[in-house]
């Protein structure tokens, strides 16, 4: 039978006893409550009449008595004497009519004969002398009071017995009814402890078993008991457990294949790798991790990263990438001594992810540190930047002769020139010039690289600074006819900040507003104050930037694409502008959708 069919009937036999209870109560009070009713109708309500008849018969014997010895008027006399005997009729009557118990009808019929008689003799007060009275009308009075007696005698036994019987039927309900209470609460108790007990019993055995195959113990099968839900639960159980267990045989030779074929990539990979695993434990070090760490495979797998932090500094500028909630950290470059020669490493630290399918979600597995030996690039950037300062330092020479050249050139004093040749010679001035900037933005580029510009730091005032620019710029924007509208606080805090690289900044970025804004617009610098720092915006109505290019802008030698853009730069502007402002603690963005202009921003520290 199934478990559900069980706890159905167990409930409906617990529901039958109940209404069967309840109606067995109701079935005996229906029965006490009509045999009380009866009793106040039949004997109770025949008792109250021979009350009333006995009082109406003593009142009628105390005036006959005194119409008799005492001579009262006899018109009063007798108005009295038949109320009287109206009353004892009436009473009489209703008596008739409520004949319950036997004997009780022979009992009223000879009332009803002796009253009648009394009634004759007493028809007029003057019809009884005094000398009679008592032979003729005072036995009549004793007769049909013992009648009365006899009456009321047969409904007080009627009455006492009923009650007997009443009391008898109570008792018999109330044993009945306990013992069918005592019946309901006893089933209703073995139904309740049975019930959890034939269902929590097979769910610890599940829960057991289950704790053992967490444990991968594939052994702890359930006992099939009847064909109920949890008999069939534990057969696919069963099923599950061999399963399980073929699949573990299968599986495991193919899982020790690859781990091992996964920790020989590792292992010959010519980059540093170290696992960690969410507990903050290192669970594998490759060979060169080792020697880079100065420390034995022994003393780092199994080994706590804090444990090894304290004793290893590399280790513990490697965990400084380890954040919670990032995937990965920003990428730094190491200086590091290996094989007695300085190496340079590039550090990374990832995230690892696992999706758990049993709750649906990722989670945290650990974390990878790979050092990756950088120590040729390194060298090739150095040449790089070497070869960068040195061409941009011998271009500076020749370009600043030709410049002189040209000056001289459009000295009158030399010689006079055509309208063509003095336009010649400006567009070589201008092109020149280019040259020259170009020069300059690269020997600032070769200087940051190295380390070599020196940053002088010192309070200034940003309204000096937007002054200096806007003067600067006057030039540039008349050529083209644009507006600078200038928005500042009439109190900004001072700054800390070089004001000749900070101003260089401003210019390079009101130059591209102006470059990319078309004739007759405006170009809104403001500066506003909050957190400490004061922001520094240069807004215009160019063509926008899209947002995929709003960081690739700020790399070296990039220029915004599409064929609005200005093709006249060298690209460095902005990335030596960042520099700038990041050197000296702030940050520098760009807010733009194509078609919507652009605002470059950035932030000075109060």
């Amino acid at each position: 039978m199934k478990l559900k069919t069980k706890i159905l009937l167990g409930y409906l036999v617990v529901l039958a006893l109940l209404l069967g209870l309840g109606s067995y109560n109701l079935y005996n009070l229906n029965r006490l409550d009509r045999a009380a009713q009866n009793i106040l109708k039949d004997n109770l309500y025949s008792v109250q009449l021979g009350q009333e008849m006995n009082n109406a018969l003593s009142h009628l014997l105390v005036t006959q008595q005194q119409a008799v010895f005492l001579k009262v008027d006899s018109l009063e006399i007798a108005e009295i004497t038949r109320a009287d005997l109206r009353r004892f009729e009436a009473s009489l009557r209703k008596e008739s009519e409520n004949i319950t118990e036997p004997g009780e009808r022979e009992t009223v019929e000879s009332m009803r004969q002796t009253f009648n008689e009394l009634k004759r003799l007493l028809h007029t007060s003057a019809a009884v002398p005094s000398e009679t009275y008592f032979v003729t009308v005072m036995p009549k009075y004793q007769l049909l009071q013992d009648k009365i007696h006899q009456m009321v005698s047969l409904n007080t036994d009627a009455l006492q017995l009923k009650n007997q019987q009443a009391q008898e039927t109570s008792q018999r309900v109330w044993q009945y009814t306990l013992a069918l209470l005592a019946c309901s609460v006893l089933f209703a108790l073995v139904f309740c402890f049975s019930v959890p007990e034939a269902l929590t019993q097979p769910i610890q055995q599940l829960i057991t078993s289950l704790e053992y195959v967490a444990q991968r113990n594939f052994s702890q099968t359930l006992p099939i008991k009847g064909n109920d839900e949890f008999g069939a639960v534990s057969k696919v159980f069963n099923q599950m457990l061999v399963r399980l267990r073929e699949y573990e045989k299968s599986t495991l030779s193919e899982l020790i294949t690859e781990k091992n074929r996964i920790q020989s990539i590792i292992t010959n990979l010519d980059e540093a790798i170290i696992l960690l695993d969410a507990e903050g434990k290192i669970i594998l070090a490759n060979p060169v991790a080792c020697r880079l760490l100065g420390l034995s495979p022994e003393k780092l797998i199994g080994a706590k990263t804090q444990d090894v932090a304290a004793q290893n500094d590399l280790f513990k500028e490697l965990l400084k990438g380890i954040e919670a909630g990032s995937s990965a950290s920003p990428e730094a470059v190491l200086s590091i001594t290996d094989l007695g020669e300085e190496a340079y490493y590039r550090k990374s630290v990832f995230q690892v992810l696992a999706y758990n399918e049993v709750l649906g979600k990722q989670e945290f597995a650990g974390y990878i540190l790979s050092l990756r030996n950088v120590s040729d690039f390194k060298k090739l950037d150095q040449v790089k930047s070497n070869f960068l300062a040195t061409v941009s330092h011998e271009l500076k020479t020749p370009l600043a002769s030709i410049n002189y050249s040209l000056k001289l050139l459009q000295n009158q004093r030399i010689g006079e020139m055509n309208e063509e040749q003095q336009q010649l010679v400006s567009t070589i001035k201008t092109e020149n010039q280019r040259l020259q900037k170009m020069v300059t933005e690269l020997l600032d580029v070769a200087r940051l690289e190295n380390g070599n510009i020196q940053l002088n730091i010192a309070t200034a005032n940003v309204a000096d600074i937007v002054q200096f620019a806007a003067n600067t710029i006057q030039l540039q924007l008349r050529e083209k006819n644009i507006h600078l509208e200038i928005s500042l606080p009439p109190q900004l805090p001072p700054v800390k900040a070089d004001v000749e690289k900070t101003s260089w900044v401003l210019l390079n970025l009101l130059s591209n507003a102006i470059r990319y804004s078309a004739q007759n617009e405006t170009i809104v610098l403001s500066a506003s104050e909050g957190n400490g720092e004061v922001v520094v915006r240069v807004k215009d109505n160019g063509p926008g930037i899209e947002p995929q290019n709003h960081e690739r802008i700020f790399q070296r030698f990039v220029q915004v694409p599409g064929k609005e853009a200005y093709k006249g730069g060298s690209g460095l502007g902005l990335s030596i502008s960042r520099e700038f402002i990041q050197t000296q603690g702030g940050r520098i963005w760009v807010e733009s959708s194509v078609g919507q202009g652009s605002t470059f921003g950035f932030t000075l520290l109060v």
